[in-house]
């Protein structure tokens, strides 16, 4: 019985490589590639004429990671006629015209009044973030300097306006301009510092406060995850350490490791190997791996004490987990969630997740950009963060 387990397992592990290798197998130029067709269905669905992305659950709102991320996905796939129309919407309608000058507002959409315009000016630094780096990669990817120009603007009001230092830490991005700090404790959100956007920020800018932040990325994860996984929003309090709590310091109703959560996973899954830190942050988040194996799907939410419940999450949770999973060699869990992903396809949308009740999301659709075109090579990030593209080479 025993050596029929054993060949079982063999069997599994060995068809498991086949499917994760089919998938990164896929379609050496974009006519085979689930992630070409998404981002075709993605622009289709959710992107306006004049480059506005429009979350249709969340009231026809836009946000700043809305357009951050379309930029990324515009660049990755080479639509540059796409990138401009995106990038100027945002420049001219959460930026004030000018991204060099002004962060982005991190909400728009139709107010109380009936007029369109900005719902929260405050800003949204992940997405801010993203923004920078998308700039400076287009700058250099497409040889335009005043992509990268803007990139660094940006860069450096993000530098000023975004950054504090804490007692017992260091310097941190806070999760925006205004409204993170108390006098008690700083609220933190775990997601929104990419550490391959860090170190490219720092490779450019050898004088700014980047390289000192990329050094915290992975004490932190260390410091804030419960029972080896992270959590969506975090309060450090100096002498005191790191403790879950809600965007706006309170810790009622419970904290949760959930839609933001789910994005510190990815993260870290995407760094290259060769990354010191690599390592050292998956080591800080075991939970999700060892969850995955005995379970076909990632939990939708993690409580505060780290213990997940039983729901299971939407479709781009597990598209976020393909590099994580990766990363850990968990290869028989990466062909589970491939083939839980691929079930959920609508054939005629080309979108993800069509057997919920609301229809295809706004942010599982971009989960799933990030897991595919990671998982299919189609873009990587380099030991320095600087991004690689199938296009380019």
């Amino acid at each position: 019985m025993a050596r029929s387990l054993g060949l079982l397992g063999l069997f599994f592990s060995l068809f498991s490589g086949l499917i994760v290798g089919y998938a990164y197998a896929q379609s050496p130029q974009g006519s085979q590639s689930d992630h070409a067709r998404l981002w075709q269905a993605y622009v289709g669905r959710f992107i306006s004429s004049d480059g506005r992305v429009i979350d249709p659950q969340g009231g026809d709102r836009t946000t700043s990671e809305g357009q951050s991320y379309a930029l990324f996905f515009a660049l990755v796939n080479n639509d540059r006629a796409r990138f401009e129309k995106v990038l100027e919407w945002t420049e001219g309608n959460l930026a004030a015209g000018d991204l060099g000058a002004h962060l982005p507002a991190w909400s728009w959409g139709k107010g109380k009044d009936g007029n369109w315009g900005a719902l929260d000016a405050n800003s949204a630094s992940d997405s801010d973030l993203w923004i920078a780096y998308d700039l400076i990669e287009a700058g250099r990817l497409w040889n335009d300097p005043h992509y990268a120009t803007l990139g660094r603007r940006l860069a450096s009001v993000i530098a000023h306006k975004e950054i504090a230092t804490l007692s017992g830490i260091g310097p941190v991005l806070l999760p925006g301009a205004k409204g993170f700090q108390f006098p008690q404790f700083s609220v933190l959100n775990p997601s929104y510092m990419p550490l391959f956007i860090l170190q490219r920020l720092a490779a450019i800018d050898r004088e700014g406060p980047w390289a000192n932040l990329a050094m915290q990325v992975p004490t932190i994860l260390e410091r804030s995850a419960k029972n080896g996984f992270a959590m969506d929003w975090v309060c450090y309090t100096p002498g005191e350490g790191f403790a879950p709590c809600q965007a706006n310091g309170h810790k009622s109703p419970d904290p949760l490791g959930s839609y933001d959560a789910i994005r510190v996973y990815l993260w870290a899954g995407m760094l290259p190997d060769t990354t010191p830190a690599k390592a050292r942050i998956l080591h800080a988040l075991p939970g999700m791996n060892a969850y995955m194996q005995q379970h076909p799907a990632p939990p939708e939410k993690v409580n505060s004490d780290g213990v997940p419940m039983n729901t299971p999450g939407p479709v781009g949770f597990s598209a976020a987990l393909l590099p994580y999973l990766s990363g850990n060699s968990n290869q028989a869990s990466v062909a589970q969630q491939l083939v839980r992903i691929k079930s959920q396809l609508d054939e005629k949308s080309n979108l993800y997740g069509a057997g919920y009740g609301t229809g295809p999301t706004y942010y599982d659709q971009n989960l799933v950009l990030f897991g595919s075109g990671w998982i299919e090579k189609r873009y990587q990030f380099g030991s320095s963060g600087e991004l690689l593209v199938r296009w380019s080479r």
